[in-house]
């Protein structure tokens, strides 16, 4: 399997606190927002705050300097003006923030995408300073915020994926080597542990697109297996890899019947994470990876099946989050299981009609073996079960339902009511939002099978409320009592589309973030 990183540096970043306008870089990078009605003879533009000593040095007229040349100030929007030596840097930068905010700056958000378009709009630099609108207070809760925010979006902005190109395209820049973000005080400790923080979160969300971007015929079912576990073993994680006799020896009726259509046979891989001293919680982590997904006998359509190699999102994220983990060291037990298959068509496929017998006993009637993800992923739930976590955290890239209902950026939500506003509410923070979406009886009443416990499907629904069906399937087997979240991240999980803030096109890395900081937030409230 080729290494994504091959020949590919990646940008590193630091904190500075000397006056922006006398910093030692290809560019500086300030903020602007829109005004909605400027008055007569003002510009249309608002510098942020950050941009003051550059703005001096410009004589006051930098804001309708950079309004000729066409900036509005909207959010994400990049505009690069010679200094002509009125500051050090050659090049001054103006992103758009958007419109001015009503509170002290702007939300976390639009710096973190505004970071990662200035950072991959400079590419080709060797030194890049952000000098965007923090707090004042450099230890206080919104200037880290907003650090954490503008550090994210540098390390991620410049990302890309050649791995398979054979000599660089015409006109291709590298990234950013090193990214100086302004802070009142460099040394604060505060601010230094967020940059590692960010460094850390940062590499396994990039890991996660790595591997999505991955080609299928380089990353099947053993290949993901060994690829995790050289991570994780190299991380100062335990691993245990379960090969096809050893699922075959345990039970393991959904992962198997799905993998059973492939000359690459299916894995279940097993990571864990543990604090030094004793662990107050312990949580469970659960993600789908199917290395590729044709549909099985009910094949999908021809037309964008090639995607379907990102149906393994879930497991990836996962098993990078494992790796932020072993970085970060938050005082929580984490154990995550990754059940790995290949859904083909040959003469060994399963089939509609057919009936499995899961992990842990129960049957299920298949009715449709595109509906491959919940049979692996109820397998590992049932198992996850077995180690008694206070809690369950289950993500996979499980319906185009998701995508229909939601849309390309907001995840679907289901399982233990109280526990999604929890996941909801950390998702926010982070930039990764997602939707709490119910699990109605009536849905799970046209689940119950003639011949077998639960239906694979609900025949009657078709395709209606086909994100609900797959969170009431996994519901099944999750046992009472336990607080569960199931992440659908169909949409947001791969981004076909240009680049835009801090993504790129393929492999997202969502939600890498909300599960490194609901495992945290685990850690400090219980």
């Amino acid at each position: 399997m080729p290494t994504p990183a091959d020949g590919e540096p990646v940008t590193s970043l630091n904190l500075v606190d000397t006056d922006p306008a006398e910093l030692p870089v290809d560019a500086v990078v300030i903020g602007v927002h829109s005004v909605a009605e400027p008055e007569a003879g003002r510009s249309p533009l608002l510098l942020a705050s950050g941009a003051e000593s550059i703005a001096a040095a410009f004589d006051g007229r930098l804001s309708e300097t950079l309004a000729l040349l066409g900036a509005t100030g909207a959010a994400g929007e990049v505009t690069k003006l010679a200094s002509l030596g009125t500051v050090t840097a050659p090049l001054v930068v103006a992103v758009g923030l958007g419109p001015e905010p009503t509170g002290a700056a702007p939300d976390a958000e639009v710096l973190r995408r505004a970071a990662g378009s200035a950072v991959r709009a400079l590419a080709g630099s060797a030194g890049v300073a952000l000098s965007l609108p923090l707090s004042d207070d450099p230890s206080g809760a919104d200037a880290t915020r907003a650090l954490r925010a503008v550090a994210e979006g540098a390390l991620l902005g410049g990302y890309r994926f050649v791995a398979y190109k054979s000599k660089p395209a015409p006109g291709r820049r590298d990234p950013v080597e090193t990214v100086s973000v302004h802070v009142p005080d460099a040394g604060d400790e505060t601010m230094r542990r967020e940059v590692d923080r960010a460094v850390a979160v940062t590499a396994a969300v990039r890991q996660v697109r790595d591997w999505v971007n991955t080609a299928p015929n380089d990353l099947r079912p053993p290949d993901f297996a060994d690829a995790i576990a050289g991570a994780a073993t190299e991380a100062g994680l335990s691993v245990e890899v379960l090969d096809e006799n050893a699922l075959a020896d345990a039970g393991y009726g959904g992962i198997l019947a799905v993998g059973r259509g492939s000359s690459a046979p299916p894995r279940l891989v097993r990571v864990a994470y543990r604090p030094q001293g004793s662990a107050a919680r312990h949580v469970a982590l659960v993600g789908k990876g199917i290395t590729f997904d044709s549909g099985g006998v009910s094949i999908k359509p021809a037309q964008g099946m090639w995607e379907m190699k990102s149906d393994m999102a879930g497991a990836a994220a996962v098993a990078a989050t494992m790796l932020a983990l072993a970085a970060l060291k938050p005082a929580v037990a984490v154990t995550a299981y990754l059940p790995l298959a290949e859904n083909m068509v040959s003469g060994a496929a399963y089939r509609p009609g057919d009936v499995v017998r899961m992990y842990g006993g129960k049957h299920v009637e298949v009715l449709n073996t595109d509906a491959e993800g919940r049979m692996i992923l109820a397998d590992a739930i049932a198992r996850a079960a077995e180690d008694e976590p206070d809690y369950l955290v289950e993500t996979s890239t499980l319906t185009g339902g998701q995508v229909v209902a939601l849309g390309k950026r907001v995840a679907g939500l289901m399982g233990e009511p109280a526990f999604l506003e929890r996941v909801k509410a950390v998702g926010d923070e982070v930039g990764e939002p997602a939707w709490p979406m119910p699990l109605p009886d009536d849905v799970r009443k046209g689940m119950e099978s003639d011949v077998a416990d639960i239906s694979q499907v609900n025949a009657g629904m078709d395709r209606a409320g086909h994100m609900l069906q797959g969170g009431v399937f996994l519901s099944a087997f999750v046992p009472d009592g336990l607080s569960w979240a199931h992440i659908d991240i169909a949409g947001p999980s791969y981004h076909a589309g240009e680049p835009f803030g801090y993504w790129t096109k393929g492999g997202t890395g969502v939600p890498v973030r909300t599960l490194t900081a609901l495992i945290e937030d685990v850690a400090a409230n219980g």
